[in-house]
């Protein structure tokens, strides 16, 4: 059974910074691109980030470029995302999905954890 754990989430003022995790079993973790994907209240879900197996490849959103980092442990089977220079709009319940192929784009998630709240005040 594939389970993903995210944790790292919380309340924080804007500008500063959080790291997510996500702890992976079930599946072969390092063979898997992965992803962060989001939803603010009372919004769809929003892709964030993603990276391919080896960590060679990753890719962000345009609202998160440049302040927010992907990272993988293959050794650990865990998942990261460093994100700096929070801004209120980053308020979300953040998830970490395994990917059935690598994309940067929501749709090619297969599974995802249960989530994890950031809430960012002004």
């Amino acid at each position: 059974e594939v389970q993903l754990v995210e944790s790292g989430g919380g309340p924080v003022q804007s500008g500063g910074s959080l790291r997510l995790s996500c702890v992976a079993s079930g599946f072969a973790f390092s063979m898997y691109a992965m992803s962060w994907v989001r939803q603010a209240p009372g919004k769809g879900l929003e892709w964030v980030s993603a990276i391919n197996p080896s960590s060679y490849s990753s890719d962000y959103a345009d609202s998160v470029k440049g302040r927010f980092t992907i990272s993988r442990d293959n050794a650990k089977n865990t998942l990261y995302l460093q994100m700096n220079n929070l801004k209120p709009e980053d308020t979300a319940v953040y998830f970490c999905a395994k990917n059935l192929y690598y994309c940067s784009n929501i749709g090619c998630q297969d599974q995802r954890g249960q989530g994890t709240q950031v809430t960012v005040s002004s």
